[in-house]
């Protein structure tokens, strides 16, 4: 069994094992020696398997994703339509403790997937801390007010207003208005994954402090006299 060798093409529309290796060896800053050494596999070796020139059996392949912090199913596993769909109405809603933004999430876990997208309600008054970090965001105000600083420059974006910048870049934003923002938030970076089945999920939020919501109505803020 462990040594049957995993065919990359197997699946229909699914990323090669190969890409995805490299995918995520990129995303953890780590280099084909370093993963190679880590994982006991020749660099060799490896790079024949990244560029789908060689397929590395189960065994091989069970080495590498644990020298790369996953599982083995994140190379073999599918997404389904089911998983990949959200309803307007149904989507899980939930907060992170001491905080006072609500979050609605809209994209799933899949192998190779480096978005992540949320619609954020944000309460009158919130303002964020000061932060960069690697990958890109783009913010889309659906509903209210929020005032955006980046790099020193301060804007005010409104419903249907959107910015998109890369995230190293030092940003911060608030909602300075009296009532609830509602906004579109998607970006490259790794925001509440997890390597845990579906199935585990809750268990995996309820660790690193994700609480659920009740469904709560957001009023339609009026328009500001200017």
């Amino acid at each position: 069994m462990t040594n049957a060798a995993v065919e990359p093409t197997q699946i229909e529309g699914h990323p090669k094992v190969g890409a995805l290796i490299r995918a995520r060896r990129r995303q953890q800053h780590m280099t084909l020696e370093a993963l190679g050494k880590a994982a006991e596999v020749s660099v060799g070796y490896l790079s024949q398997v990244e560029r789908d020139h060689a397929t590395p059996s189960l065994g091989t392949l069970a080495q590498i994703a644990r020298a790369l912090g996953v599982g083995i199913e994140y190379f073999v596993a599918a997404p389904t339509a089911k998983t990949a769909l959200t309803r307007a109405g149904e989507r899980h809603r939930f907060s992170l403790d001491g905080s006072s933004i609500t979050y609605e999430r809209l994209g799933t876990d899949f192998p190779g997937n480096t978005l992540s997208s949320f619609i954020m309600i944000v309460p009158p008054g919130y303002r964020s801390e000061t932060v960069a970090h690697e990958g890109e965001e783009i913010l889309y105000v659906l509903d209210g007010a929020i005032t955006q600083r980046l790099d020193g420059d301060e804007m005010i974006l409104g419903a249907g207003d959107s910015l998109h910048f890369r995230g190293n870049r030092p940003h911060s934003w608030s909602n300075h208005t009296d009532t609830p923002a509602r906004l579109l938030w998607t970006g490259t970076l790794a925001l509440f994954r997890s390597s845990a089945k579906p199935s585990r999920q809750g268990e995996a939020a309820t660790k690193i402090g994700i609480k659920p919501v009740k469904q709560i109505k957001i009023p339609k803020p009026q328009q500001e006299k200017r």
